[in-house]
C-alpha cells in the first residue's frame, strides 16, 4: 500500500470527523470507505489506529462500539491539508454525510451501558447527547 494512499485515507477520516458536530462510530466511517470501495477493512483499521496514536482523533469505547472525535490537532491538520483531498472524494463524503446525517446522529445520540456495582446490583447508565453536549445523563440501580 502506497504511503500516499494511507495519508489520503487519514485526511478523509479527519475531514469527515471535522464536518460533523458529534462523534462517529468505527462502523459509520468504515461503511463509507468500504461501500465506496476506497480501501479494505484492514487498511481502514490501520488508518484509525495511526490517527489515534498521533492524537489527531480521540476514541471512547462503550461496550463494543468505538466513538471517534477529531481533536484540536486533527482540526489544524485537516485545515492545512484539506486541499490534498481530490474534489470528487470531498463530494462523495459531503453527499454521504448529508444523506445520512440524521441516521448517523441518531446512532450516536444515545449511549447506554450497564455494569455490576459493588453491592451486586446492576447500574444502567444512559446518556442522551446533542453535539458535544450531554442533555441527559441518567444512572439507575437495578436489582
Amino acid at each position: 500500500m502506497a504511503l500516499e494512499q494511507v495519508t489520503l485515507y487519514k485526511f478523509m477520516t479527519l475531514y469527515m470527523l471535522n464536518k460533523v458536530n458529534f462523534p462517529l462510530t468505527n462502523n459509520q466511517i468504515q461503511r463509507f470507505f468500504l461501500d465506496k470501495e476506497y480501501t479494505t477493512y484492514f487498511i481502514f483499521q490501520q488508518v484509525i489506529s495511526e490517527l489515534i496514536e498521533s492524537k489527531l482523533i480521540s476514541s471512547e469505547t462503550v461496550r463494543n462500539t468505538s466513538y471517534y472525535r477529531i481533536t484540536d490537532d486533527g482540526r489544524e491538520t485537516i485545515d492545512m491539508f484539506k486541499n490534498k483531498i481530490p474534489i470528487a472524494i470531498i463530494d462523495d463524503m459531503d453527499i454521504f454525510l448529508i444523506e445520512n446525517k440524521y441516521e448517523l446522529r441518531n446512532e450516536v445520540g444515545v449511549i447506554s451501558d450497564y455494569y455490576k456495582s459493588t453491592n451486586q446490583d446492576y447500574i444502567v447508565s444512559c446518556r442522551i447527547l446533542e453535539g458535544n453536549s450531554t442533555l441527559i445523563d441518567m444512572n439507575l440501580s437495578v436489582p
